[in-house]
């Protein structure tokens, strides 16, 4: 299959394979296209095409899900970076304030 080209010249990836891969997809999906594609022919040519659907819908499920883990994994990093510095931060406050509160007293 040769690659498609934009009109400045990249290059768009191949089209993906319309192949199911087992990973991708819930059992059930699977077996219902294999009883799917045991039905006479009328009958396949109207599910079928739900069924790849189905299939694109999950595929777009599981991508999202994935991308929200993600987003809430790299979350929980920055608040555990946050409070690491919340907690640097009052800890050099309260040194500052000793000083401050050391020089104070020399003055008096």
């Amino acid at each position: 299959m040769a690659t498609r080209t934009w009109k400045l010249g990249k290059k768009m990836s191949k089209p993906k394979s319309l192949e199911w891969r087992k990973d991708q997809i819930p059992s059930e999906l699977i077996e219902l296209k294999g009883h799917i594609e045991q039905l006479p022919l009328h009958l396949r040519q109207k599910l079928l095409p739900l069924c790849e659907r189905l299939h694109h819908y999950t595929r777009l499920h599981s991508r999202l899900l994935r991308i929200a883990q993600d987003a809430v994994d790299q979350l929980q990093l920055d608040a555990k970076y946050m409070q690491f510095d919340v907690e640097a931060t009052r800890r050099e406050r309260d040194e500052l304030l000793r000083e401050i509160r050391g020089l104070d007293e020399e003055m008096q």
